[in-house]
Order: C-alpha cells, then sequence, then structure tokens
C-alpha cells in the first residue's frame, strides 16, 4: 500500500505532505474528512455468489438404442414439447426382424404345442395315455409359451413392434426435447450417442460455486435470493438443499444445490445466475461501515479520531460483514469515531511518520 496509488484514487481532495503531520489534519484538509461512530448492532451478513441452472438428473432421459438400424423417421424437433406415450421417431433394423421372424415361429409352436395338449389330454381321459406323457406334453406347451413371451419382451424393450423389422420409439415422459443427435435416413448404432434427451423442466437444480474461504458462512437450509441478467429487478427466493463435503478437482469449489420450482419455464438450463445469501443473527458485535476499513499487509485497519481531533491507527480483527457493515471481533470500542472518507490518506501519511 503506497501513498502515490491512494492519493491518485482521491484526486481533488489529496493532501500536502504538510496536511498531515504527526496525526494532525491542517482545516483545509479536515473538512473533507468524514468520521461515523462505531455502534452495536446485530450480525448480519451477506454473501454473493455465482452458479448456473442444470437439469435436475432425477427428471431427464437419454435414449440409446439397443440395436443397430436406419432412423425412418423422426417427429419431433429441438425444444419441442412431448407427452409420455407419444411417437417420436420409428426406427427400421435388420436385429428386430430376426426377432419378429422369431416370434412368428414361437408363435406357431405354441399352438401345435396346445393342440397337442388337448390331444393328449383327452387320451388320457380314454385311458390312451400315460400320465407321464400327458405331463410331457404339458411342460412342451410351458416351454414354448416361455419362449414366445421371451421374443416378445426383447421385441417391446427395443419399441412398439410395427412389423416389417420396424418399431417405433415413444417418449418415456412428458417434457422436452433437449437434445437431438437423429434425423429421418441416418444411421444408428448401439454404441453412438444418445439419439435424443427428453427433460422434465418443472423442476431444475441451481448451483452455486462456494469458495474455501466463504465455507464458514454457508450453511444447509438457508434462503437465498436468486437474480439473473434475463430477467432485472425479478427476484427468486430459494433455499440450499444440499451442500457438497468434496471439492471440484476443476474447479476448486464446493457445490451447493438449490432445487427451484420452474413451472413458468423461467429458469434454462446452463443459464448463469446470482445468488445472494444472508445470515442474521442475534449476536452483537461493534459496527462500522464496510468502507471505513483500511486492508494492508494481510491485516485490517481503521483510522480513530479522537476528542481532540487527532487521528491514530488501529489495527482490528473482522467478525464478518456485508456489503455494507463490517463487524468488529476486536480492537475497536463502541463510540468510537471511524474516518470513512479520505481515511486511505490519511493511513498513509500516518504510517509513514
Amino acid at each position: 500500500m503506497g501513498t502515490i496509488s491512494m492519493i491518485s484514487c482521491l484526486g481533488g481532495d489529496t493532501p500536502k505532505e504538510e496536511d498531515i503531520e504527526a496525526g494532525k489534519i491542517n482545516e483545509t484538509f479536515l473538512k473533507s474528512v468524514k468520521t461515523t461512530k462505531a455502534i452495536l448492532s446485530n450480525r448480519n451478513e451477506e454473501l454473493t455468489l455465482t452458479g448456473k441452472v442444470e437439469y435436475d438428473p432425477d427428471k431427464i432421459i437419454n435414449y440409446v438404442s439397443l440395436v443397430n438400424g436406419i432412423a425412418a423417421r423422426t417427429y419431433f424437433s429441438l425444444g419441442d414439447k412431448v407427452q409420455k406415450g407419444q411417437t417420436l421417431l420409428d426406427i427400421r433394423s435388420a436385429d428386430l426382424s430376426s426377432l419378429q421372424s422369431e416370434a412368428v415361429t414361437s408363435e406357431s409352436e405354441v399352438k401345435i404345442a396346445q393342440r397337442e395338449l388337448q390331444t393328449s389330454q383327452s387320451m388320457y381321459e380314454d385311458n390312451i395315455l400315460s400320465e407321464k406323457e400327458l405331463l410331457e406334453a404339458q411342460a412342451k406347451l410351458k416351454q414354448a409359451q416361455a419362449t414366445h413371451n421371451k421374443i416378445q419382451n426383447d421385441i417391446s424393450v427395443l419399441g412398439t413392434n410395427k412389423g416389417n423389422g420396424a418399431f417405433s420409439i415413444k417418449s418415456p415422459m412428458t417434457g422436452y426435447i433437449v437434445a437431438k443427435n437423429v434425423s429421418s435416413g441416418s444411421t444408428i448404432s448401439t454404441d453412438s450417442d444418445p439419439l435424443f434427451t427428453v427433460a422434465d423442466l418443472s423442476t431444475v437444480w441451481i448451483t452455486a460455486n462456494i469458495y474455501a474461504s466463504n465455507l464458514q458462512f454457508v450453511k444447509e437450509g438457508m434462503e437465498v435470493a436468486i437474480t439473473t441478467l434475463s430477467y432485472p429487478g425479478e427476484i427468486f427466493q430459494g433455499r440450499i438443499n444440499v451442500l457438497s463435503q468434496v471439492f471440484d478437482p476443476e474447479e476448486k469449489v464446493l457445490k451447493a444445490r438449490i432445487v427451484m420450482s420452474n413451472k413458468e419455464l423461467k429458469f434454462k438450463p446452463e443459464m448463469s445466475v446470482v445468488i445472494r445469501l444472508k445470515n442474521e443473527t442475534n449476536a452483537q458485535f461493534v459496527s462500522v461501515p464496510s468502507d471505513a476499513i483500511v486492508f494492508d499487509d494481510d491485516r485490517y485497519f481503521v483510522i480513530v479520531q479522537d476528542a481532540t481531533g487527532n487521528f491514530k491507527i488501529k489495527e482490528i480483527k473482522l467478525e464478518g460483514h456485508n456489503n455494507k457493515t463490517t463487524y468488529i471481533a476486536s480492537g475497536l470500542l463502541e463510540g468510537e469515531e471511524v474516518v470513512t472518507k479520505n481515511q486511505l490518506l490519511i493511513y498513509s501519511g500516518l504510517k509513514e511518520d
């Protein structure tokens, strides 16, 4: 902290060397100095954090194809709202053709086994067939039915069977298409990126970045006020639901999660937001305007004016602060006059004496 840099910051009120001498200030400069009394007040801290809007991971579904094939037709565009069960995509696949053929064959085998069981039942009642042979016919039908059901289940996992090697993909949930990587005629493979993503945006997460220096301030359950450049002047109220206990290895921050209702869809994923937290307590501390604080050599100071008009530097320990007020843990007494204007100039002059 140097005299030149501080003087240059304050321009027209710059004193000459003779203005500040042994804790005294000449009358001309004294008129530009302002002070305020240190007072006792409840601690009320405010912290500003940055963050962004993210999907609720419990309300998002990525569709990855389970077979290789061709996208026969798409029924949606990026950003479209879709209803659960609505057809989104038709796929034609050789893998499905094979399953469909197996399904036809297995269905025929079930019918044959049913007729054979009926015949065996009739012959058993006429004492022509043994009980063992009847049980074998029953077991054959059960096996045929199990094989057929398995094939049908395999087909249903892929989608809705349309025959001729084609099936339809239905939307698994009501939401919005937030990603699309497929178009009519494109090739589809099992190792490709998700073909589309459906997200329910009625609830979103807002993730706030918390640096190590702010850890003592932030707690789960704290109320927050959220603003964004997209809606100037509008404040959204929320609460910290979860506070991570592990630092992000890349950003070197902890993540705080705020779950927000988004029925009006004002919050868009990846939107940047500003999060403000307030922490009010009943504990009282000596407080001064934050503008009065001088920071030098990793320590905090204030300039105090005594009853005779002399000035002196007092080192202080901080208890906390917000944008307007700083709370003092030690080093300053209630009622002392603290300089709030030109304190940097006075500090520089006193320090050099």
